[in-house]
C-alpha cells in the first residue's frame, strides 16, 4: 500500500494531495481548448473543475487493484497548483502501474512535468515496488510523447483507429518502462 499524507519535494516542486482550495488554480487550465484537446473532456466550466477537484482530493492511497493516487504539482515560488500527475494500480499480483499528468500551458517547456512525472515513477517503483509503469497518448500529442520518452520509457505500441474520439479516429501511443531500466537510469544520473 501507498498513501500519500505529506507533500513530496522534487528539486523544484512540491506534489501533495489535492484540497478544495485547488479548484480557481485546475480550473485556470482545465478551462483551456489547448489542454483539453487530447483529454476526454471538453473544456471544463468552473463548476466540472470543482468536481474533479473533489474526486481527486479522495485519491490519496494505493490500497487495492484500481486505485488511482492524484497529486497536485504546486510551484514553491508562488503556492499555485500547476498542474497534476497520476499513478495508477492497473495489476497487483504483475505489478503492473500507469502513470499520467496534465500541465497548466504556462508552466509547459521548463521540464516541470517531466520532473513531476518522474517523481509518480519513483514512487510506483521504489515505494510501491512495481514491476512495470505504462503511460498512454493521444498520438497526435507530440508534448506527451516526448516526455515519456525524455523520462527513458521506450514506445511499444502504435494503436491506429482505436474509437471515435471527438469526432474522428483516435491514434494512440502506449510507452513503458520497467523496473530494471528505472533503476540503471537513476544509477547512470
Amino acid at each position: 500500500m501507498l498513501r500519500i499524507t505529506e507533500p513530496l519535494s522534487t528539486e523544484r516542486l512540491l506534489l501533495r494531495p489535492f484540497t478544495s482550495e485547488d479548484v480557481e488554480d485546475v480550473w485556470a487550465y482545465q478551462r483551456q481548448p489547448v489542454v483539453a484537446r487530447y483529454m476526454r473532456w471538453e473544456p471544463r466550466d468552473r463548476r466540472q473543475s470543482q468536481e474533479a477537484v473533489d474526486q481527486m482530493a479522495g485519491e490519496v492511497q494505493l490500497a487495492e487493484e484500481g486505485d488511482c493516487l492524484s497529486l497536485a504539482v504546486v510551484s514553491p515560488d508562488h503556492g499555485k497548483v500547476i498542474g497534476q500527475v497520476e499513478l495508477v494500480w492497473l495489476g497487483k499480483e504483475d505489478r503492473q502501474g500507469e502513470i499520467g499528468c496534465v500541465f497548466n500551458p504556462d508552466y509547459q517547456g521548463k521540464g516541470l512535468a517531466t520532473e513531476a512525472a518522474s517523481a509518480a515513477l519513483r514512487l510506483g517503483f521504489d515505494e510501491l515496488g512495481l514491476h512495470r509503469i505504462i503511460g498512454r497518448c493521444h498520438a497526435g500529442n507530440s508534448a506527451s510523447a516526448r516526455l515519456m520518452e525524455r523520462m527513458g520509457m521506450r514506445r511499444e505500441a502504435h494503436f491506429i483507429d482505436t474509437g471515435i474520439f471527438k469526432g474522428a479516429w483516435r491514434e494512440d501511443y502506449v510507452y513503458a518502462m520497467l523496473r530494471h531500466e528505472w533503476r540503471a537510469r537513476r544509477a547512470g544520473a
